[in-house]
């Protein structure tokens, strides 16, 4: 991947970045967790703004997959895919932890054998997780198991149960690190089409019930 990437992620707050050959141009985070919908295009405006280009100049758009509640990740994955398709590029997407795990192992590089846990709040009194083992040669993390949800202390009782003692990491995610991930990923040779979102189980609505008619049911002879 060269010249202008566009990278967001939309499974926390809105995090947009642009990156120019490999470095990070330009990059606005907003906290808020509940207005994706209206965050997301005055973010991507921000740092074109800031980047000094225009939209024509994005020659590849890097999208986070979560995991992540339903409704905050299939906005940023629409933004995402709509703005690649409206200018014709190609779209990457990026296990949003991926990018977690790739400001931590750059601060602090695995110096045994075990495995660097990644968790991020999935509500509900739950944590995303993923495993990592390091960092490719191209300097793309390596997951080795995940992404999966579950409880705090089921995740621990889990890992302990299996004698894997583990790193933990409290890195953030920004949309920065998800195209420098999506960057070491097509050096070590994947080029990851997948935008499909990564929820890990059913969302928080759901559609109501059809009304039954009033009365008693009337078999069909």
């Amino acid at each position: 991947m060269s010249n202008w990437v566009l990278a967001l992620d939309t499974s926390a707050g809105t995090c947009v970045a642009i990156l120019h050959d490999g470095q990070v141009a330009a990059e606005v985070t907003i906290a808020n967790n509940m207005k994706h919908a209206e965050t997301v295009g005055i973010a991507i405006q921000k740092v074109l703004v800031e980047a000094g280009i225009k939209p024509a100049q994005i020659s590849a758009v890097v999208i986070g997959r979560g995991p992540a509640p339903y409704t905050g990740l299939r906005v940023g994955i629409a933004a995402a895919a709509m703005f690649a398709e409206a200018i014709a590029v190609p779209a990457f997407g990026v296990v949003s932890l991926d990018a977690i795990a790739l400001a931590a192992l750059r601060a602090n590089p695995l110096e045994d054998d075990r495995p660097l846990l990644v968790t991020a709040d999935a509500r509900r009194s739950e944590v995303y997780w993923a495993l990592y083992s390091g960092l490719s040669a191209n300097g793309a993390p390596i997951r080795i198991e995940g992404p999966s949800v579950a409880k705090p202390a089921d995740l621990a009782e889990q890992m302990a149960s299996r004698g894997i003692l583990h790193h933990t990491t409290e890195a953030t995610l920004t949309a920065g690190n998800l195209g420098l991930v999506a960057e070491a990923h097509l050096l070590d040779g994947i080029r990851d089409s997948e935008l499909s979102p990564l929820y890990l189980r059913a969302p928080d609505a759901v559609l109501p019930k059809a009304n039954l008619p009033y009365g008693k049911r009337v078999s069909a002879s």
